[in-house]
């Protein structure tokens, strides 16, 4: 399936394919071309005798703008192709992007049947991992970011609903032959389809592309089309989409219970996507003017890490900083609002803050992994050097890879249903009586903090 979901999503993002005309004296890549050709044939170079090549000014700064992007996977796959020789391999790089989907895919699938056995019994209102600790809520979001859950029609989306919804029944009548632990696992696996598809707060479907788990299939095109573009204008506009979408996912997995207006949401966007692109050339540009060229080389690729965690966090908190005005209202450890239309600004700040943060530490992973892995394994090191053609579609597979496992551990930092102790809250929460504890006042209450 994920064979098919990379061939689905390239087509959509990556429409053409790259012709990359050389210098004949230094090999150095000088213009870019979008044709229906995979390669550059020697007839195609004497065709372009007066193809401009762009100033060491322009370079560096096209460069630049590729490094300071969000995703620091740009940065590191444009230094790959910066250094291979004539031509961009479109293809393999497409074969890669499709193993490392089918690869996240794979690590969802492992992580569910090597707990099949230990399932404990449904209860629409618990979890299926304990979340209390990292390696629970790990398993929990890498089963809800494995890219096969996209393939879930509409109509399966709603028949996994009407089971968790009919879950009493399917645990008392089961069927001959079906274990309570089997029925369990049945209904586990119908809620991981449905709360993939349908906002836990709304209900409402979640489109494809801003799904949990179609970050990473979307948004491999998205990286690879920054990595090709080598003008400022595609560089921008490759910029934009990305924030963009970043901006999405944010929206579509916020604590929907907090009502925003049309206005306060194009604000919050267009401060999003304007901060983010900010970070990036303004970093670019400092390093710029404030060092020689070749000082200035040496330290860009270094631009790239910080402008990530940078724009990241601001895309996330401006996107989601209206819930903080509005507040999110506090639960019960059995998910009932203990005080029916009233909200909490103190939980709703804390929600923000800490998903702004795994937002940042999602960077790590995909900016430092690749490069170490490809220059201490014996077996990839000797590979790219026998073939360098190899490094662009390897450079591809690694991050998406740790692109695809480091956002279930970024996320998983923090519990997606948070505390607060009633103490810690406004006034109005504290002395409430809890029903199921004999009337005595709460002690720790819960909110629903968003991804």
């Amino acid at each position: 399936m994920s064979v098919r979901l990379a061939a689905n999503t390239s087509s959509r993002y990556v429409s053409s394919i790259l012709r990359i005309t050389t210098n004949a004296r230094d090999g150095s890549i000088r213009s870019l071309r979008f044709r229906c050709k995979s390669t550059t044939t020697a007839a195609d170079a004497a065709a372009q005798p007066n193809a401009v090549a762009p100033s060491a000014e322009a370079s560096t700064a096209s460069k630049a703008t590729i490094e300071a992007s969000t995703s620091s996977t740009a940065e590191v796959a444009a230094t790959d192709i910066a250094a291979s020789s004539d031509s961009f391999p479109l293809g393999a790089t497409i074969v890669a992007m499709t193993m490392a989907i089918a690869t996240v895919s794979a690590s969802a699938a492992v992580a569910e049947n090597a707990t099949a056995s230990m399932v404990p019994k449904f209860d629409p209102k618990t979890q299926r991992f304990d979340q209390s600790t990292f390696m629970g809520r790990l398993s929990k979001m890498l089963l809800a970011c494995d890219p096969s859950l996209l393939f879930c029609s509409d109509g399966e989306v709603k028949r996994c609903k009407e089971m968790v919804d009919d879950y009493e029944r399917l645990l008392k009548e089961l069927p001959d032959g079906v274990s309570e632990t089997e029925m369990s696992r049945k209904l586990w696996e119908a809620q991981r389809v449905a709360s993939a598809a349908l906002h836990p707060d709304s209900g409402d479907s979640i489109p494809h592309p801003f799904r949990m788990s179609g970050y990473v299939p979307f948004n491999g095109p998205i990286c690879v089309s920054m990595v090709a573009s080598q003008s400022t204008s595609a560089l921008l506009f490759w910029s934009w989409v990305n924030q963009s979408q970043n901006a999405l996912v944010n929206y579509y997995n916020r604590n929907a219970s907090s009502e925003m207006t049309n206005e306060t949401l194009a604000v919050s966007y267009a401060a999003a996507v304007g901060s983010a692109l900010a970070v990036a050339f303004g970093l670019a540009t400092f390093i710029q003017r404030r060092y020689s060229p070749a000082q200035a080389k040496n330290l860009m690729k270094w631009v790239a890490f910080p402008s990530a965690v940078v724009a990241s966090s601001l895309n996330c908190y401006i996107v989601r900083s209206p819930e903080i005005d509005t507040g999110v209202p506090l639960v019960d450890s059995d998910g009932n609002e203990v005080l029916p239309n009233e909200t909490s600004t103190i939980a709703a700040e804390r929600g923000v803050n800490s998903t702004t943060l795994s937002r940042a530490l999602l960077q790590a992973p995909v900016y430092f992994f690749p490069p170490f892995l490809m220059g201490s394994i014996p077996v990839l090191k000797n590979a790219l050097v026998r073939n360098p053609m190899l490094r662009v579609p390897m450079t591809t597979y690694l991050l998406l890879v740790c692109f695809g496992i480091g956002l279930p551990c970024s996320v998983a930092i923090f519990p997606q249903m948070g505390e607060i102790k009633v103490n810690e809250a406004e006034e109005k929460y504290h002395n409430l009586p809890d029903k199921t504890n004999g009337g005595r006042p709460y002690e720790v209450l819960y909110y629903n903090k968003g991804l």
